[in-house]
């Protein structure tokens, strides 16, 4: 056989485990680094039926984040506005709008606006706005600064990481509740806006929960 092999044949088995190992190793990493919310996620701004500019309504015209997703204090969801709601400004501002047709057409037929959803949690996991309006974490923590975009985009990762940087220390991200939806509120300094937070975190008694069974369930 030896004259049919070359004994360098012997090792062959060995450099194919090798290559085999740094090959999988490679491609895991890689997966690992960007097959991620930050690079999956991030950035992602599907086109809308309607172009719904959140720099006017929320920002130039001062809008509250409310009177669209109202129901964002009591529900664990953040509601998409229904047709009526853009009708109530709409039947009286931009009625001949061909950018509006869609709106208008929905609210003759009754049938809902194909939105895009751009944000939404896997369903195995758990995430209640109510609760995080309601102790102090603006809209802005999630979603950026809403108020200063024309076409609205997926602003944070919101992976798990990412959630639990906030659960580990929550006392960065709370303000005032007067000023949640204020998504221009800043405190003084960074080292005021810590202090404030401290305090608040001690006077509503926030623990967040970092075990599993805190939003998977």
């Amino acid at each position: 056989m030896s004259k049919v092999f070359p004994k360098s044949a012997n090792t062959l088995p060995l450099k194919i485990a090798v290559f085999a190992a740094v090959f999988a190793g490679t491609v895991l990493a890689g997966v690992n680094y960007y097959a991620t919310p930050k690079y999956t996620r991030v950035g992602y701004a599907p086109v809308q039926p309607v172009p719904f500019d959140h720099s006017l309504h929320a920002g130039q015209l001062g809008i509250d984040c409310r009177y669209c997703h109202t129901h964002v204090e009591e529900s664990d969801h953040s509601n998409v506005p229904a047709t009526h709601t853009c009708m109530a400004c709409h039947s009286i501002i931009k009625t001949d709008s061909p950018l509006l047709q869609p709106v208008r057409a929905s609210y003759e037929t009754g049938e809902p606006v194909p939105w895009v959803r751009i944000h939404k949690a896997p369903d195995y996991v758990y995430f209640s706005h109510q609760v995080h309006v309601n102790r102090g974490v603006s809209c802005y923590e999630c979603h950026g600064q809403v108020n200063e975009m024309e076409v609205v985009f997926h602003a944070h990762s919101q992976s798990m990481g990412w959630c639990l940087d906030c659960h580990r220390a929550p006392e960065e991200k709370v303000r005032p509740l007067e000023e949640v939806f204020n998504l221009d509120w800043q405190a003084a300094s960074p080292e005021a806006r810590v202090e404030l937070g401290r305090e608040l975190v001690s006077k509503w008694n926030i623990k967040p929960p970092q075990s599993c069974s805190g939003c998977h369930r």
